[in-house]
């Protein structure tokens, strides 16, 4: 926010939020982005009362947790003989992010688990291509095995893109064709929507996903993979 002091209410309130509905769970997504290394060059002041007031609250959650499980004293019943609401009272940080090396010291040391998730296994790729062509006819010859060796390395994001773009073969035939006869827009459109019960409606088969391994490669490179696992040696968690 532009308004001073305002982006610190903010996640002042976020916290608040997640204890008042405590059992609950803040996500940060893309958390370097907002959590980077205190006194880089061209820091701006906001940002950084940003970070001290999300590291503040963050100390706040741990702090609470550790009195709602009964650790300060008198946890193990309430006032008046009930029991203690330690475990209604968790709240969860979970953050992701891309650049782990740029996430500042101090935040790391408060994510007390830090876990490098790989990319997907040759088990992984498979159930990850049978839950994105769920809805989609596939025809008798696709090999599941075959294509999920054949997108070794490739993250989950890059077999969602090949699965959408095997799925989008047959529409893409149909336009290849009309191109070649030289139709108009308005001809097009028509020839998709007599086609479409029988020709788009076909079954993707496992040359339309070969073809889509072929013209979308991997998005991770092995030098990044090396780079994300020295991070994790040396400030992995299990």
């Amino acid at each position: 926010s532009k308004w001073k002091g305002e982006s610190e209410r903010l996640v002042r309130l976020i916290f608040q939020m997640a204890r008042y509905y405590a059992p609950s769970t803040i996500f940060f997504d893309e958390i370097d982005s907002i959590a980077s290394q205190r006194g880089a060059a061209g820091e701006h002041e906001g940002s950084r009362r940003v970070k001290s007031e999300l590291l503040i609250q963050m100390d706040g959650v741990s702090s609470s947790q550790g009195a709602a499980d009964g650790h300060g004293g008198g946890g193990n019943g309430g006032e008046d003989g009930e029991p203690a609401e330690g475990p209604q009272r968790r709240v969860i940080v979970l953050a992701a992010t891309n650049m782990p090396w740029d996430l500042d010291e101090a935040l790391r040391r408060r994510l007390e688990k830090r876990i490098y998730v790989e990319l997907p296994s040759h088990k992984g790729r498979k159930e990850l291509i049978e839950i994105n062509m769920r809805g989609v006819e596939l025809a008798d010859d696709v090999e599941l095995d075959a294509l999920a060796e054949a997108m070794e390395g490739y993250s989950g994001s890059d077999i969602t893109n090949v699965c959408r773009d095997g799925a989008m073969k047959a529409l893409r035939r149909v336009l290849d064709e009309a191109r070649k006869r030289g139709l108009p827009m308005r001809e097009i459109q028509k020839l998709v929507q007599e086609q479409k019960r029988d020709q788009l409606t076909n079954p993707v088969c496992h040359a339309d996903l070969l073809e889509a391994v072929g013209s979308i490669r991997p998005s991770v490179g092995k030098g990044d993979l090396v780079k994300y696992q020295r991070w994790k040696d040396e400030f992995g968690a299990a």
